[in-house]
């Protein structure tokens, strides 16, 4: 079962590499990188369940963090603001 996740996020993964790069917008590549740092978060959470040890855990934590102040510093780019707006 955990095996058919992993080639399920893989596909998801690989999908999204293809969107960012052949996306029209660069809105469509910001999505599509939001989208693969949750798809990280699920491997790290499928890694926690696999091996058993709770870092994992602590990694994707850590990671949905720096990937949501990374999309948001990057919508701010593309709007063309200051980050203190």
């Amino acid at each position: 079962m955990i095996q058919i996740l992993i080639y399920i996020l893989v596909f998801a993964a690989f999908l999204c590499l293809y969107r960012m790069g052949k996306g029209p917008t660069p809105s469509d590549r910001a999505v599509a990188l939001d989208i693969l740092g949750t798809l990280m978060v699920g491997f790290c959470a499928l890694s926690a369940i696999t091996t058993g040890k709770d870092f994992y855990i602590n990694i994707g934590i850590s990671w949905a963090l720096l990937s949501y102040v990374g999309t948001i510093a990057l919508a701010k780019f593309l709007e063309n603001r200051s980050f203190d707006e």
